[in-house]
């Protein structure tokens, strides 16, 4: 079993060095490349306004995250979600250096950057010199954005897992079959479908280095030799092509 958290956060600007605080965090879990159901999701009180600029962005205005609790009120439970799993995010640089940056204020460990699985560089060392926003890579993958009218943490994330799925390899990965619910218990109001949709061929295809050996035993060949003789020569499988 293979367990990765896809994140994404909201912030006030681009760069925390120069106060930018996150306003919005969210996890998804992913077990063999598929969402559990498993979510952490929080908005944060950044202590500092919301420019206007940032707010038109993510609809997260001073107003709406009044009360909301602060990063170090939450710092925990979100690395207990996390654990030590590899961390999938679109553009790793830029939410790496929010996550730093608060766990730090935090007086919480800060996350080493080799953990981050950066799918915009994925994107673009597949299709170089081709759009790889996640809006362009939902197109090319037939993933459904529609409901995306604002940026926002948690349904980036459940756009973001469909687009990883498709990056590495598409829904022939294990079929999904060992995904399941049994993930960690979600973390948050509200449950929020997960964003994993099929695959629309672009996907590459996994090849098998050479052919399956047969699993039919001998007794076993002899025996349907047997019945395809039993049903004569009229049979459609045996006339022919």
């Amino acid at each position: 079993m293979t367990r990765e958290i896809v994140l994404d956060t909201e912030t006030t600007g681009f760069d925390p060095a120069r106060g930018d605080r996150m306003v919005e965090v969210a996890c998804l879990e992913l077990v063999n490349r598929l969402p559990t159901g498993a979510y952490f999701h929080r908005y944060i009180d950044p202590e500092r306004s919301v420019p206007a600029e940032a707010a038109a962005v993510h609809g997260l205005t001073d107003e709406k995250l009044r009360g909301q609790p602060k990063f170090r009120e939450i710092a925990q439970d979100f690395l207990d979600f996390i654990g030590e799993d590899p961390l999938i995010i679109h553009n790793a640089a830029f939410d790496m250096k929010f996550l730093s940056h608060e766990l730090a204020l935090a007086n919480k460990p800060t996350l080493p950057y080799a953990r981050a699985v950066d799918t915009l560089a994925m994107a673009r060392t597949r299709f170089p010199g081709a759009p790889a926003t996640l809006d362009a890579l939902c197109r090319r993958f037939g993933v459904d954005n529609s409901g995306r009218k604002l940026h926002g943490a948690l349904i980036d994330c459940e756009l973001l897992a469909g687009v990883y799925l498709e990056l590495t390899g598409g829904r022939q990965i294990g079929f999904g079959l060992d995904a399941g619910p049994k993930g960690r218990k979600a973390a948050g109001a509200g449950n929020p479908a997960a964003g994993a949709l099929p695959a629309n061929g672009e996907a590459a295809a996994l090849r098998r280095p050479g052919p399956r050996p047969a699993l039919l035993t001998s007794g076993e060949a002899a025996a349907h030799e047997a019945f395809v003789r039993s049903l004569g020569e009229g049979a459609r499988w045996r006339r022919p092509s």
